[in-house]
């Protein structure tokens, strides 16, 4: 069985004024009817391929995960609670431990509470591809193919065929200028999508092998939590004596086991409002809005509000999302400025 481990701890600044550290991207609903959270749970139900998750997060989301996973009538099989957020590398780590105490031979399946996938069949479809090169020792990396040179996104160089579904990696490109973007997209490079395969003991091994103290503060801090029903409260003096790595840093780039495996399904790691707004239904004129919205002669827009009323008339490729209390506007083209706005308007 595979034991998806859900990452939830990202803050999503990028998704202001919408997002925030209390209620970050991943418990909003931005692409279909449930919160991203509530859709990467969904899709890793199928008891054929998927044991019940395990979900890490932060102290301050545990409720919002509980309540998030009862109104969808969904279950975990766990929600581990980090004092403190340690980067992707710590947590992994804790969630590949708790697969092995219950399972030596386990794999594990990395997932992003905040990544859309909006076709759930071919993603499992496309996992139980994997397996077989996970069971044979590999990391299996799943790589999808670029639908534009993104600058945004990590991506990964396919390298020799390893078998039937997998190839081997050639080297990781970190969030490339336009042109290299560009040239990578051509060269038939794929996005690092975050998702990967793999025995949770070889986890455990590579770990060992690159990061002791990664591994050694996740054990600790699993050994002294306290445990609470379905809550795993990760000791704080022991978790907060981890570095803070992603598991990129920490495994991925380092180890001699990774596979790549290029992935059927359409995804996103919604990071930003033009993502958001690719991801939805528009209308004919490219529009995409959600509460009381007018729109007359506007074009290419993605217009949200969950508080006043908005219209607006004659513009293109604009972004306005606006809260009770907050309001953001920039062009569509412009969104990455919308983390440095919000800590601007924040201490504003």
């Amino acid at each position: 069985m595979i034991v998806p481990v859900i990452l939830s701890g990202g803050e999503g600044r990028r998704l202001w004024p919408l997002s925030s550290p209390t209620r970050p991207k991943q418990f909003l609903t931005l692409t279909g009817e449930e919160s991203l959270l509530q859709q990467t749970v969904r899709r890793l139900i199928d008891p054929s391929l998927f044991a019940a998750p395990i979900i890490i997060g932060g102290a301050e989301q545990r409720f919002l995960i509980a309540e998030q996973l009862r109104a969808a009538g969904l279950a975990a099989g766990r929600i581990v609670v980090e004092p403190m957020g340690r980067n992707t590398g710590p947590a992994l780590a804790v969630g590949a431990l708790l697969a092995v105490e219950t399972d030596p031979e386990a794999l594990i399946l990395s997932a992003h509470a905040d990544h859309s996938i909006p076709d759930p069949v071919a993603f499992r479809k496309t996992v139980a591809l994997g397996v077989p090169t996970a069971e044979a020792g590999r990391v299996v990396l799943f790589g999808v193919k670029p639908t534009f040179a993104a600058t945004g996104y990590g991506y990964i160089e396919p390298g020799a065929v390893i078998d039937q579904a997998a190839r081997e990696v050639v080297r990781f490109i970190e969030k490339p200028a336009p042109a290299a973007a560009e040239a990578l997209l051509q060269a038939g490079c794929l996005w690092n999508s975050g998702l990967f395969l793999m025995r949770a003991a070889s986890l455990v091994a590579e770990l060992e092998r690159h990061e002791p103290a990664v591994l050694a503060a996740a054990r600790a801090a699993i050994a002294a939590g306290a445990a609470d029903a379905d809550f795993l409260r990760l000791d704080p003096v022991e978790f907060g004596k981890a570095p803070s790595i992603s598991i990129d840093h920490a495994v991925m780039e380092r180890t001699s086991n990774a596979a790549v495996l290029a992935a059927a399904f359409a995804w996103s790691d919604i990071g930003s409002w033009s993502s958001v707004w690719e991801a939805q239904s528009r209308d004919r004129h490219g529009n995409a809005v959600r509460g009381a919205v007018v729109l007359e002669e506007a074009q290419g827009c993605l217009v949200f509000t969950g508080g006043p009323k908005i219209a607006a008339y004659g513009v293109t490729d604009l972004i306005i999302v606006a809260t009770a209390e907050r309001v953001l506007v920039l062009p569509r083209h412009a969104d990455q400025r919308v983390r440095d706005l919000a800590e601007k308007a924040d201490k504003a």
